[in-house]
């Protein structure tokens, strides 16, 4: 069906808005190679093996030092990180996003926040390039769970969703 038209950028955003997504870090690399982004898409891809999928621009550094190193860590944000999520959504560059937040190294030696809502490590199984974004399917080999209410990105706000 490739005779049928898309819709224009600015009606996709515009319908888009109304779905609530959660807010995430995705980050990769060691010392001042580190690199990451705002992300509001990930989603579970399935169980066996578990894996996620998550886009990225792929003209940011982040996607360019994913594919370099093979792995990376999500950091799921919670209430009270917005400003951590505005910084890492262009408030800064480089290195120089990581500079106000607590980051451990993970299993895979990939930076997770330390106080996030949880974490989840993954090798780079697939990569498929569509339009501007490159899809990563990670491969999760390491979690960890943490305490507080998510951060969701709806009609183009950060807000807190309380825990039910």
């Amino acid at each position: 069906m490739t005779d049928v038209r898309s819709v224009e950028a600015a009606e996709f955003r515009l319908a888009m808005r109304n779905l609530a997504s959660g807010v995430a870090i995705v980050a990769t690399g060691t010392g001042t190679a580190r690199r990451g982004l705002t992300v509001s898409s990930v989603t579970s891809l399935c169980m066996e093996p578990p894996c996620l999928l998550v886009g990225v621009n792929a003209s940011s550094e982040t996607h360019a030092a994913i594919l370099a190193n093979g792995c990376f860590g999500i950091s799921l944000l919670g209430s009270g990180q917005e400003n951590l999520a505005l910084r890492f959504a262009g408030g800064a560059k480089g290195i120089d996003r990581f500079a106000t937040a607590p980051w451990v190294q993970g299993v895979l030696d990939v930076p997770l926040l330390e106080p996030a809502i949880g974490v989840l490590e993954c090798v780079l199984h697939h990569h498929q390039m569509v339009g501007t974004h490159g899809l990563l399917i990670g491969r999760i080999v390491a979690t960890r769970g943490g305490d507080g209410d998510p951060l969701v990105n709806f009609q183009g706000a950060l807000r807190a969703l309380p825990q039910a």
